[in-house]
């Protein structure tokens, strides 16, 4: 009788499928709490007033984070940027996505989200070193730091710090600007991270460990309490009424490049109505009238602007797409405009926007940008400005200009007592990019402690106090005016008096802690290697032994 063989199995292999198993499950788990951590980000802007949930966002990515890897740390962190700015930026859908499809908005979202990757796989390197909250908050605003420069002059757009428009933190933008800002945001998320992992490892016993977490997690939000009664709103010098012409435009997105003719007229209407209203009494005469950014068209002469504000007899800044006499080179500019004379000065935007005010790659961008064949690239504007108009010193910061520190810094620093905003966010439909911009705008007016008059094309135009509180606002896609009262002020705040010397230290403290984690890993695993080897001659050579 013959015996038949049955196949047999290495008996660990039911184990290792197990292992297996389990750890999919673990890195699906880590995945899944990686990519919610990143949509509590996005529910922490504006216009939904959460920005206490950013702290939370940052906790859970902490968590993600706690024992990795670098290459892990990276995967993970790419799933927390993708979703943060999958849905931060769906805006762009609204300007491109009907010519050109999900790819502009998928890539710039890509991108963004490859910064906070490489940020994260620095993370494990400094995790290690006494008060981690710190340097890991630090890591994460050196990804920052960098994408605000590259490429293309950067993207700044999702700052951690213009999540904070309100509450606790934002006082802190008066000491350090928005680095300030968004540091002690991420140190707090990153420390109540530690803090619930050393409360897992104690049975969620208090303990000594507990004391550097719970000091991150208190103390920034308690210093930002403790500055809030230090920020001024009172009028300095003055104070001065301002009109803000909000004229509308077509919810066409990139249709809008053939309503140029309709935009000028829709401002022209608005303002005649404004012109009425302040006639008949209804609303206060104003000392300065406000277009938003690229509302019409100035080429020379222009008879009819020219009458329109001789009618209001008071000045008025015209954001306009303007070329100056004897040039062939088209502005993206606000005009300072007295009754009488005419443009007496102006200011050109310094920072702007690739793939449309100005393209780079022009072959590759045609993929992207429906700008590559419309018209050339717009002249850069190469110096700071300040404008003079009813007797004041005004700082324009001209729509996507908001988002870089240095632009109303360097107004406030030459003078200004009062932050104009032109914008013409027409372009991205009714999703939340006005709202992100108008957050941006609240910062930058507890930052220099300044009012910010926001006049936007299609809206959200709005009236922001020095303390960024919104005292008036609009809707979007309306036709409507707002006529306000607004201080003057001309007190440099702390954060105007150190500059970009806060953002300097704080990412050169970055650097000095990754080049610090390096060291502590190099030596550690150098006092291993040596240990492993003594304990191998202690064992008569280790693993030739047993050859």
């Amino acid at each position: 009788m013959t015996a038949t063989a049955s196949p047999s199995f290495p008996h660990h292999a039911p184990a290792r499928v197990a292992r297996t198993r389990d750890r999919l499950g673990r890195v699906a788990a880590r995945a899944a709490l990686a990519a919610a951590s990143g949509l509590v980000l996005f529910a922490g802007f504006s216009p939904r007033p959460l920005w206490w949930l950013v702290p939370l966002a940052f906790a859970g990515l902490g968590l993600v984070l706690h024992g990795r890897r670098a290459w892990g740390a990276a995967g993970y962190g790419l799933v927390f940027g993708l979703a943060f700015n999958l849905t931060h930026l769906l805006w762009i859908q609204d300007f491109l996505g009907q010519e050109f499809g999900p790819a502009p908005w998928l890539a710039l979202s890509a991108v963004m989200a490859l910064f906070v990757a490489s940020a994260c796989a620095l993370m494990p390197v400094v995790a290690r070193l006494p008060a981690a909250p710190v340097w890991l908050a630090l890591v994460f605003l050196l990804q920052e730091w960098a994408r605000q420069r590259f490429p293309f002059n950067g993207f700044p757009w999702g700052r951690v710090a213009f999540s904070q428009p309100e509450g606790a933190y934002l006082s802190l933008a008066s000491i350090g600007g928005a680095p300030l800002v968004g540091f002690a945001v991420l140190v707090t998320g990153f420390g109540l991270a530690h803090l619930l992992v050393r409360a897992r490892a104690t049975g969620w016993r208090p303990a000594r460990s507990w004391r550097t977490p719970v000091v991150a997690v208190v103390l920034p939000p308690l210093v930002g309490l403790a500055v809030w009664p230090t920020i001024g709103t009172a009028a300095e010098t003055g104070s001065r009424t301002v009109a803000v012409v909000q004229g509308n435009a077509p919810d066409a997105g990139i249709g809008l490049l053939g309503e140029r003719a309709t935009i000028r007229e829709n401002h022209f209407r608005q303002s005649a109505e404004l012109l009425d209203a302040i006639r008949a009494g209804e609303v206060p005469r104003p000392d300065l009238v406000v277009w938003p950014e690229t509302a019409t068209d100035v080429r020379g002469e222009d008879p009819e602007l020219a009458a329109l504000v001789d009618d209001f007899g008071v000045p008025a800044l015209i954001g306009a797409l303007y070329r100056p006499p004897g040039s062939d080179l088209t502005e993206n500019a606000t005009l300072a405009w007295r009754p009488g004379q005419g443009v007496v000065d102006h200011y050109v935007k310094r920072e702007l926007v690739p793939f449309a005010e100005y393209v780079p790659m022009r072959e590759v961008a045609r993929w992207f940008t429906p700008f590559v064949g419309n018209t050339q690239d717009m002249r850069w504007g190469t110096e700071p400005t300040t404008l003079d108009l009813a007797g004041t010193r005004l700082g324009s910061v001209i729509c996507y200009e908001i988002a870089y520190d240095y632009v109303a810094r360097d107004t406030v620093n030459l003078g200004a007592n009062l932050l104009v905003t032109p914008t013409n966010n027409a372009w991205f439909g009714r999703g939340e990019m006005s709202h992100q911009q108008l957050a941006m705008s609240r910062v930058r007016a507890v930052e220099h402690g300044r009012a910010v008059v926001v006049a936007a094309t299609s809206g959200v135009s709005a009236i922001v106090a020095p303390d960024g509180g919104v005292t008036r606002s609009t809707s979007l896609y309306t036709d409507t005016s707002l006529v306000s009262e607004v201080p003057l002020r001309e007190q440099a705040t702390l954060s105007d008096r150190l500059g970009a010397w806060t953002e300097y230290a704080l990412v050169g403290a970055a650097l000095a802690a990754v080049v610090a984690g390096f060291v502590l890993r190099s030596r550690s695993r150098g006092t291993a290697g040596r240990t492993d080897a003594t304990e191998g001659e202690q064992h008569g050579g280790g693993d030739t032994a047993h050859g």
